[in-house]
């Protein structure tokens, strides 16, 4: 997972929710660094704070996860490769 991609798409489905990066932090129960550090892709993110996120955006994981089409792309032609061999 792209972790800086991965937080733009957490900062912007924040802010479409209404949400303040305070406001997020402490719904979370996490401090505001961490959420700050998510959004600009320098903090990992574990599988539990990814669902907790999800979760109170009301959004599935996948959602947030989302591959670009020339991720999927590449992901589809590599399988086609081991296929072959």
């Amino acid at each position: 997972m792209d972790a800086k991609r991965f937080g733009r798409r957490v900062k912007a489905f924040r802010k479409l929710k209404g949400y303040t990066q305070l406001q997020f932090a402490e719904k979370l129960e996490q401090p505001i660094a961490m959420i700050g550090g998510v959004e600009r892709g320098t903090k990992e993110v574990t599988e539990d704070l990814l669902n907790q996120i999800a979760d109170t955006l009301a959004i599935s994981k996948e959602e947030l996860i989302l591959q670009t089409s020339s991720d999927e792309t590449e992901k589809q032609s590599n399988e086609r490769e081991q296929e072959n061999v």
